[in-house]
């Protein structure tokens, strides 16, 4: 599992403060830009990225949270701070923000579409506000003054924001829709109070259209706030893992107190189906741990005296006893959280490109608004004012880019929440997209394609009779050894159960093996040679299995007993169960994958045969593998490197994606830009699959984007009106915007329902 520890004191002190404001009043994506650079400009910022999808901004920099808001202020907008809060106090208080939000706007809707849908019912069964006769004048004039009444009450954020653009020396949607329901309300007035100014044909007033606008665009903004709240689920459950309290032993009395109470060093005693509230040890007790909420990985994991329990598993079988090692924010669910939240807040190097479109968009609309209402007044047919009008005031409302502002981030926020939920933590929206490229992946082999931790995979019997008895004696034999295979052979027999006998005489013969007595008997184990520097007869068959053994990429060791072979016995690095299966699917999307060890040849090339990789390097130290990685990068490939271990690590930092297994070093993890939080190679594939999912939808959502816009814009301007006599009604614009928004969140939101295909 990952350590959530892994941060030293020193690192904490270089690192810049990292603040989180949440942003009120940001329209469009055009604001995201004028947040950033009024953040940028302060001194001391490194770096200032907002999420328009979420409305949060994340600086970077050793500066005051107080000058950073006062900065967002200035720029005409608001800012507060999440400092301080935990991350259930943010979520809750966002979610409840989002609510009374959400019943704002609905509220608007229904009072503007209140008053407009009459009042459209009405032109549309041939009645007319003309201005043509007194009581006409007097009805408009009161239907106009309701109409501005209306405006305000339910559109007045529109108008306020834009005042504050305004007087900021910006543009963004709030003044496309002020000046849009603005033109034609005034206009409407004009045709009210003073007709005769206004040829006959021209005598139409858009008061429906004003109100209705303010009422579409409010619906628009509702769904788009209550879609919205669904890309933060997976983060939701991630923090909703915790429980809220725990039940520790102070005083020799077991009490349950709140999680934020919970100290390091506290013993914890969790009972079967209750969740493990803080990481810590197991002291006492057995049991099988649910962790796949937090890995990915279906299976339980059996837990025991010295194993690491996490915070947010589930304690299925047994009653165990820990002391708490982290606590808080230091606890490995708070590191993920931490990292989720920082990668759903990145950008992607495809969403800066719509930021930057974002920041142009609205000026450039504001000026074909103004040109087509010119040409329509000079080259319009009789009515050419109220054509003039018309296409102004729809070419404002169609053009807002919430779409373009929504497309990215929507989809990097379900995007890497679905990945958690697979068991990737992505660090990076870069990241994220770069996965989505990668051509040729580079795996180390110990820890990655196999486990690890080398165990006993063969006991062929020779002269003795049981494997058992085998495994115990040679275990009790090598207790007095320090040699890396000892440990595998020590912990293969407690893994069945078997207990080690009294040694006596060891003695390590260096580059031989061991001898010594147990139970009176004398024992040997070693290689060849050792066997016949004792006079320990080795038949044909014996050799030939060892030969085998060792052509399987597994190291074989002789056991003599009393004077004669008992046996050979084979320790290897076994390859994880899924790792061919993985290693498959991953060449099935196109990727090409090598294997770099610093192990020997022979063994490579077993390994590498028995997964089905064709193309391997051994004897590679880790500057071969950072050489290795940049020799392939310059074959214009996008790399993407796996391992595990601290001597993977530079190697993981060069690649263009480094992935690192979670059950790995520390060091390990930090290098990487992905960390998958289960040792199978298929969270790997995972990790590329949902990558692939995400750009794809990402690309989905702007397109869909810029042909609206692109599209719209000349049609609400009016070019189809000389070839088909079609011109767009305001009306008929303004919920094209709001369909627009919602139709990328909802395409977002389909992300939700991916499931990586395991082959």
């Amino acid at each position: 599992m990952i350590d959530a520890n892994h941060n030293t004191d020193h690192k904490a002190l270089l690192r810049p403060l990292v603040h989180e404001l949440m942003i009120e009043g940001a329209g469009c994506a055009s604001c995201v830009g004028k947040i950033e650079t009024a953040l940028k400009k302060i001194a001391g910022v490194n770096l200032a990225e907002m999420n328009f999808a979420q409305r949060t901004v994340t600086v970077e920099g050793n500066v005051s949270v107080n000058l950073l808001i006062e900065a967002v202020e200035r720029a005409g907008y608001q800012a507060k701070s999440t400092q301080g809060s935990t991350d259930n106090e943010f979520f809750d208080e966002k979610e409840l923000a989002d609510q009374e939000h959400y019943k704002r706007l609905v509220q608007n809707m229904l009072l503007a579409l209140g008053f407009g849908i009459p009042l459209m019912v009405y032109s549309m069964t041939g009645g007319q506000i003309t201005g043509e006769n007194l009581f006409e004048r007097g009805t408009g004039v009161v239907i106009g003054l309701l109409c501005a009444v209306v405006m305000y009450a339910a559109g007045r954020h529109f108008y306020i924001g834009a005042w504050k653009s305004l007087i900021n020396h910006n543009a963004n949607m709030d003044t496309l829709i002020a000046l849009g329901t603005g033109t034609a309300w005034l206009y409407s007035m004009v045709v009210v109070l003073f007709p005769n100014i206004v040829p006959d044909m021209a005598r139409h007033v858009y008061f429906e259209a004003s109100a209705m606008i303010i009422g579409l665009v409010n619906l628009g903004l509702a769904l788009e706030v209550k879609a919205r709240g669904r890309t933060s689920e997976a983060i939701k459950r991630l923090i909703g893992l915790q429980p809220k309290t725990a039940r520790v032993m102070r005083d020799n009395k077991s009490m349950d107190i709140p999680i934020g109470q919970v100290i390091v060093g506290d013993t914890v005693r969790v009972r079967p189906g209750e969740k493990i509230p803080v990481d810590g040890v197991v002291a006492e007790g057995r049991s099988t741990v649910d962790e796949s909420m937090l890995t990915g990985e279906p299976m339980p994991v059996e837990k025991a005296h010295g194993d690491n329990v996490v915070a947010g598993s589930i304690n299925k079988s047994g009653t165990i006893a820990f002391k708490a090692t982290g606590v808080g924010k230091d606890t490995a669910l708070a590191h993920i959280v931490k990292m989720v939240k920082h990668a759903q807040n990145s950008k992607l190097p495809i969403g800066r490109l719509a930021d930057m479109i974002s920041a142009y968009f609205v000026p450039a609309v504001m000026i074909i608004s103004v040109i087509s209402a010119l040409v329509w007044l000079n080259v319009g047919p009789e009515s050419a004012q109220a054509f003039a009008v018309v296409a102004a005031t729809t070419v404002l409302i169609i053009a807002c880019p919430c779409a373009l502002g929504l497309a990215t981030p929507m989809s990097v926020m379900v995007g890497v929440g679905k990945a958690a939920e697979v068991g990737a933590l992505i660090r990076s929206g870069e990241a994220l997209q770069t996965a989505s490229k990668i051509t040729v992946m580079v795996l180390d082999k110990t820890g990655t394609i196999t486990l690890g931790r080398p165990k006993v995979t063969n006991i062929h019997l020779v002269n003795a009779n049981n494997e058992d008895s085998v495994l115990q004696l040679a275990a009790s034999l090598e207790a007095g050894s320090e040699h890396p295979l000892a440990l595998s052979i020590i912990e293969s027999a407690e893994e069945r159960g078997l207990l080690s006998d009294k040694l006596e005489h060891f003695n390590a013969i260096t580059g031989r093996g061991v001898e010594g007595t147990v139970r009176a008997h004398k024992l040997l184990l070693g290689n060849e040679q050792l066997m016949g520097d004792k006079k320990i007869a080795i038949d044909a068959a014996a050799k030939q299995m060892a030969q085998q053994m060792a052509c399987d990429a597994k190291t074989p060791m002789y056991f003599a007993m009393d004077g004669q072979l008992g046996a050979v016995v084979a320790v290897a690095d076994p390859i994880k169960d899924d790792s061919m299966a993985a290693i498959k699917r991953l060449k099935s999307t196109g990727v090409r994958v090598l294997m770099l060890t610093g192990d020997n040849q022979e063994t490579a090339k077993a390994i590498a045969r028995k997964v089905g990789i064709s193309e391997f390097f051994a004897d590679v130290l880790p500057e071969g593998k950072v050489a290795k990685i940049t020799e392939l990068q310059q074959q214009y490939n996008i790399v993407g490197m796996t391992g595990d271990g601290i001597n993977d690590a530079p190697a993981l930092a060069m690649a263009d994606v480094g992935f690192a297994i979670g059950t790995g070093t520390d060091v390990a993890i930090e290098s990487a830009d992905i960390t998958l939080m289960r040792g199978s190679l298929h969270g790997l594939a995972d990790a590329i699959a949902v990558s692939k999912a995400t750009l794809r939808n990402i690309k989905q959502n702007l397109a869909g984007a810029f042909v609206y816009n692109m599209a719209g814009v000349p049609i609400a301007a009016g070019v189809l009106y000389p070839i088909m006599g079609v011109m767009l009604n305001p009306v008929v614009a303004g919920a094209a915007m709001a369909l627009s928004s919602l139709t990328v969140v909802t395409n977002a939101n389909r992300l939700r329902l991916f499931k990586p295909q395991e082959h």
